[in-house]
């Protein structure tokens, strides 16, 4: 299966609505980092005991 264009993409990315950005964009970094957070408060939902404390953490990730 191909996942490549060999058209590059000009170091540019589509944000939702189609609107074409830099790749280096400020949006870019900003998602990329909430997606680390919401992973890692993930993994510590995982390692949680009490339920309280879980019910804390995904009220955050909602």
């Amino acid at each position: 299966m191909k996942v490549y264009t060999k058209n590059g993409d000009k170091g540019m990315t589509s944000l939702i609505g189609g609107k074409k950005i830099e790749k280096d964009d400020i949006r870019v970094e900003a998602y990329g980092t909430i997606d680390e957070l919401n992973s890692y408060i993930g993994l510590c939902y995982h390692y949680l005991k009490e339920d309280s404390d879980k019910e804390a953490l995904r009220k955050i990730q909602v």
